[in-house]
């Protein structure tokens, strides 16, 4: 009972068995938490424990990495080789209330126990001040930590699912039962409290990480004030802000979860959040990533270059774009994942994963080399994007001369060759760090890259070229063949504060000359004119950029872009209110990857008719939690 109770009381509704250590600290291997606040070293332990509930960000099946349509995977999956539980039950339709897929209410599938890691970091704010000999400014750094991980476990929680219980303190194990039976917290009072966690956070962190070799990936104080820009945008974005399709959404005593009002001033302090986050990144000498070649006497085309400042702003670990990485999620069997089997001499090893594809809709969704959308570039051929073409020398460095492919991969821009490979295009690296003579994809059955191993390979032509690091090698041999540099997971950088901050201030009413100022920094490092200049010269509509709803138009594609393979869409659609829209209207088609011949490879094939409903915007609940708290409420449609 006591155990039963002790989870009642923190609410954790997982496992009723038992009632877990905290730290293996003492001899007899019973921990207690006056043995875990006994010295330093073991409150540091702690202080560790409450970073290690943070999501796995670059796992495809720890976060809703495969749940989208920015990513398909065969099916029927083939568990020997790999099996993605979020893109079975969450992409292809299937999450059930019964026993949810990444379930971070609980802790299960895949899901961390977001409520467990919220009652640890209370445990460690309680009981921190009774540590002896410590010095008052490491304990507040401590503090002011936690508090960050407080803030955003809960914020993890809300993006899930809406309004959560706020659990500011731990109760008493002499709390009644009533008394623990948990209420869903109105999501303004959610964003609030989670704004206040941040906000005593910043004072008491430091400006950057100084120990590099042993505090990268602890929070500093360019983390906390970033992140909660990215909070505060959240909050005043459509899904919280003004959302009348959960009119008549309130718990069992009548509250009202969802104010369906909106508020501009929500706008206002996102837009000032940003700004005091841009102006600590500026201060911390945080900058876009420029690449510089590693290898001595190597002379690498302005195209190249370009291309690889846009790759490894996410795959050099540590770069000085990184707002902040988590260590806890390296970037390892992501690259598997991502690697097209690029070398011909190499085509059995099963190194490779070869598995995440990116659909046609990725593809298309790229600007042409003029920095606008394909369908409004009125000297590029949109209707005639299927049909066949030769590349020339003058496409080396994105095409492989004399190779027939589609004209759709012809005259885009960088971040569209940086990002994506496919067939016929060049990959930079797997130890060839001349331009003249890199790899290129051949993806045609029969052909390198196309299915050659069981169940590994892409199932619609494309890869996510953007996550793999240019210094990774298929080695000789078969099985896991393959040397990967892995990276910590970026979870926030540079150009994702700067493109917040547009959008924060383009909805705040200001005028399109500040607004382009931090687009504009994004698309100079990708090789772009600035979005007056295209929109001018090339876009079928060149005065879009100087209405709101023309520039919000610009800033969603320009961030989808920008951010695509990095987890960012599945989030972005969802608080933008556009899921339903997008997912609904586009299937998720690619080629006929089993023909050889390229007039029937260049066959778009759909794969799947994605279904998507207001309900989606949400996890549900676990069924389970609503029989042992009588006080909690489904999320609607569940």
């Amino acid at each position: 009972m006591k155990c039963i109770k002790i989870f009642l009381v923190l609410l954790l509704s997982v496992a009723l068995a038992s009632c877990s250590k905290y730290l293996d600290v003492v001899p007899d291997n019973v921990a207690t938490i006056e043995n875990a606040f006994s010295s330093r070293n073991t409150a540091e332990k702690f202080l560790f424990t409450c970073y290690a509930y943070l999501p796995a960000h670059g796992s495809p099946t720890g976060v809703p990495f495969t749940a989208g349509d920015e990513f398909w995977l065969p099916f029927p999956q083939n568990s020997q080789y790999y099996f993605n539980d979020p893109f079975e039950m969450i992409a292809r339709d299937n999450q059930s209330a019964f026993d949810p897929s990444l379930n971070y209410w609980d802790g299960s599938r895949g899901g961390k126990p977001m409520f467990r890691a919220i009652r640890d970091c209370n445990i460690f704010l309680e009981n921190i001040d009774a540590v002896p000999g410590m010095q008052s400014a490491e304990k507040k750094r401590w503090i002011a930590e936690v508090k960050f991980l407080k803030a955003y476990y809960h914020f993890w929680l809300v993006k899930l699912y809406g309004p959560v219980p706020l659990i500011k303190e731990n109760l008493p194990i002499s709390a009644g039962v009533d008394e623990v039976k948990a209420k869903r917290e109105p999501v303004d009072s959610c964003f609030a409290y989670i704004e206040s966690l941040l906000d005593e956070a910043v004072p008491d962190l430091p400006l950057t990480i100084t120990d590099e070799a042993n505090e990268l990936g602890r929070i500093s104080r360019v983390t906390c004030l970033s992140v909660k820009a990215s909070i505060m945008v959240a909050a005043a974005s459509p899904l919280f802000n003004g959302n009348t399709d959960y009119t008549g959404f309130k718990d069992k005593e009548g509250t009202t979860l969802f104010n369906t009002a909106y508020d501009q001033s929500k706008w206002e302090k996102a837009a000032e959040s940003c700004k005091e986050a841009v102006l600590a990144a500026e201060e911390a000498g945080l900058q876009l990533y420029r690449y510089t070649p590693v290898v001595s006497g190597n002379t690498l085309s302005e195209t190249t270059i370009t291309q690889m400042s846009i790759r490894n702003s996410i795959a050099e670990k540590w770069n000085a774009e990184i707002i902040w990485a988590n260590p806890n999620s390296l970037a390892e069997n992501i690259q598997r994942l991502a690697q097209a089997r690029i070398d011909p001499l190499r085509i059995i090893s099963q190194g490779p994963r070869s598995l995440l594809a990116p659909p046609l809709k990725m593809a298309e969704l790229f600007y042409t080399k003029n920095g606008v959308p394909i369908e409004e570039d009125r000297t590029w051929d949109y209707d005639g994007r299927y049909a066949l073409r030769t590349a020339t020398e003058a496409e080396k460095y994105n095409l492989q001369p004399g190779y027939q492919t589609v004209a759709l991969h012809f005259d885009r821009e960088n971040r569209f060759y940086a990002d994506l490979a496919f067939d016929g295009s060049v990959w930079y690296g797997q130890g060839r760090y001349d331009d003249n003579s890199p790899f290129v994809v051949q993806a045609r059955r029969g052909q390198s890259a196309s299915r050659t191993v069981g169940t590994l390979y892409s199932v619609t032509g494309y890869w996510p070229k953007k996550l793999v690091h240019y210094q990774n090698i298929i080695l000789e041999g078969s099985g896991q063949a393959y040397s990967v540099v892995p990276y910590p997971w970026p979870v926030m950088r540079l150009a994702d504060l700067y493109l917040l901050y547009a959008e924060a201030l383009n909805e705040s009413g200001r005028p399109y000359e500040e607004v382009c100022t931090w687009l504009n920094l994004v698309r100079e490092r990708a090789g772009l004119l600035s979005v007056q200049e295209s929109w001018k010269q090339f876009s079928t509509n060149p005065s879009k950029y100087t209405t709101q709803n023309g520039l919000r138009d610009i800033i969603q594609q320009e961030r989808l872009i920008e951010m695509a393979f990095e987890g960012q869409r599945f989030w972005d659609l969802r608080r933008w209110k556009k899921a339903r829209e997008v997912l609904n209207n586009n299937q998720i088609q690619g080629w006929d990857i089993e023909q050889s011949e390229a007039a029937l490879y260049y066959r778009v094939k759909t794969l799947y008719t994605k279904k998507f409903s207001n309900r989606d915007y949400f996890w549900p609940i676990a069924s389970r939690n609503l029989l042992i708290d009588n006080e909690l409420v489904q999320n609607p449609g569940w």
